[in-house]
């Protein structure tokens, strides 16, 4: 079994932002939430988390990213509670990552991710360049500061991925000009460029991907300007590649739910009821 890596959903209620094509809202979750200390059995299900954990590394996993249906950042007791299980593990995790819009994040909340936590990337997660028009499309409470938030992010020497969600707001920039304002201005060290999933079910999520999404046209020329370009770094597991490009490392990822059948796994899912799967939107992906 070959995982490229572990995504570790972090246990929230509800998001505190409302992202118009969000993913988690077009399926639902019937996991519970096991890792709860006021929970019977706790220890048992600590002990079951632990062996989910050791199993992703026996299979020569090495990457974790801190993910879930909200914010991850939401849930400060749970990453604390990861940091602690991490380490206790023969072999912990070194290469952590965490995906997000930022929101929350603040100083003292990086310096906690960097020390405890032992997240060494962070991965952020832009619909624009603009923060308030970023802002919108996830209806935040209160807008990122993108430059401050990447600032703040690099002084305390996290390695820094842009995550572009490939809205129609990038289509009035060049894949030259947002790789420019990724690295010199934003000061990213690494660039993905997401195509945004549709379901095909007509949920409100779909429907807004539609009328707000990159065209298959922008899609295609960013996909030939990395082609033309990019020199190849290597081969990912799960069969893309990754280019260097513009001082950074670039990825086009066009299967972020991971659909395109292979015998590779580009991710498993860590859900809170400890146990692991393969597809987001699917309990039968069960693994163990």
């Amino acid at each position: 079994m070959v995982i490229q890596s572990l995504s570790v959903v972090v246990p929230t209620k509800n998001c505190i932002n409302n992202c118009k094509f969000c993913v988690a809202h077009m399926h639902d979750e019937p996991y519970k939430h096991q890792l709860d200390c006021n929970l019977p059995f706790f220890d048992l299900y600590q002990r079951d988390y632990l062996k989910r954990l050791e199993f992703a590394r026996d299979n020569g996993c090495n990457t974790v990213m801190l993910t879930g249906n909200g914010e991850p950042q939401q849930n400060r007791s749970f990453l604390e509670t990861f940091g602690t299980l991490n380490n206790q593990l023969d072999k912990p995790f070194r290469w952590i990552e965490m995906q997000t819009t930022g929101t929350l994040l603040n100083d003292g909340y990086l310096r906690f991710l960097r020390n405890h936590v032992g997240v060494s990337t962070i991965s952020l997660s832009l619909n624009s360049f603009d923060s308030a028009e970023n802002a919108a499309v996830c209806e935040m409470k209160s807008p990122v500061d993108i430059r401050w938030l990447c600032s703040e992010i690099k002084r305390y020497d996290f390695n820094l991925r842009l995550s572009i969600n490939l809205t129609k707001s990038f289509e009035t920039l060049t894949p030259a000009d947002i790789l420019d304002k990724a690295h010199n201005y934003f000061g990213a060290d690494q660039i993905t460029f997401r195509v945004l999933y549709s379901s095909g079910n007509h949920t409100a999520q779909d429907e807004w991907i539609e009328q707000n999404g990159a065209s298959k046209e922008y899609i295609k020329r960013v996909r030939n300007f990395i082609l033309v370009y990019g020199k190849p770094l290597g081969e990912l597991e799960f069969g893309g590649t990754k280019y260097s490009l513009g001082g950074m490392s670039t990825v086009l990822d066009d299967d972020c739910m991971a659909k395109t059948p292979k015998k590779e796994y580009k991710y498993l899912i860590l859900r809170p009821n400890c146990k692991l799967y393969s597809q987001w939107d699917d309990p039968a992906s069960l693994i163990f």
